[in-house]
């Protein structure tokens, strides 16, 4: 009997990553979908508190939510889809873009999958890296994004979640065809480096409006660790990077010293 995996993501439910999501685990699961109806990119965490939100089928097994963020989706999906017995597994993605280093923070695929997590299901994010234009990744055809998530999915269908609860994977692949792929590397979430990117424009009113931009894909290695690369350092050198994820956010080194500084 094949298992069941619900399919979201961040970018909107027309996404060409999404598309080839389902491609790639169609032949694995009995597959639903349950995605935003606009692009809820850097959403992060969020669920819709302030108004109503609707399913919207779209054809069998495939909804959007109208207009909510991909926490919603799985938050809701459960909620109306799933009540007598949850997936088997969430799958966020495939991302349009890096989701590494603190960026996962903002992440609405990232989010996503926390969420599943939360609801004690297991849960994968997927993303798409690109270096310059990712307009260049639909050239791509994510074939090495496909390829990598369908073996991972394949995995943890057969085999079992490697990690504990609230934990999930995070997987960013390069913008390479699978020939030019070294494997997966398993990494640590690096440090990436932020800017302040912010354009100023007036409308034809005359009034003032920011938008905000992305700062370039640089990053710093963490002094502290050593033992296995970054996401950032697994990409630079043409592999698939695979992150555990933990929610637990605690710094337990601090324990000590807080307790003495209060």
């Amino acid at each position: 009997m094949k298992k069941t995996v619900l399919l979201t993501n961040d970018d909107g439910f027309d996404a060409s990553g999404l598309k080839a999501l389902i491609e790639a685990i169609k032949p694995l699961a009995n597959v639903i979908v349950v995605a935003p109806t606009l692009q809820k990119s850097a959403s992060g965490h969020s669920l819709t508190l302030t108004r109503p939100l609707r399913f919207i089928e779209i054809e069998e097994n495939f909804y959007k939510l109208d207009d909510g963020t991909p926490s919603d989706c799985v938050f809701l999906s459960i909620n109306k889809l799933f009540k007598d017995k949850l997936p088997d597994l969430v799958v966020s993605g495939i991302n349009i873009g890096a989701n590494m280093g603190e960026d996962i923070t903002y992440s609405g695929t990232a989010a996503a999958a926390m969420e599943a997590v939360l609801q004690g299901i297991p849960a994968i994010a997927i993303s798409q890296v690109c270096m310059k234009n990712c307009a260049d990744v639909e050239k791509l055809n994510y074939e090495l994004a496909k390829k990598s998530i369908a073996e991972v999915v394949k995995k943890v269908l057969d085999g079992g979640f490697p990690l504990g609860s609230r934990k999930l994977l995070n997987i960013n692949i390069p913008p390479i065809k699978p020939s030019d792929c070294k494997g997966f590397m398993v990494t640590h979430a690096g440090k990436r480096e932020y800017g302040n990117s912010a354009e100023v424009h007036i409308n034809p009113r005359g009034l003032e409006y920011y938008w905000i931009g992305l700062p370039k894909l640089e990053w710093q290695n963490r002094e502290e660790i050593t033992e296995h690369p970054s996401d950032f350092e697994a990409i630079k050198n043409n592999y698939v990077s695979i992150t555990p994820i933990q929610l637990d956010m605690t710094d337990y080194k601090s324990i000590k010293s807080l307790e003495e500084w209060i």
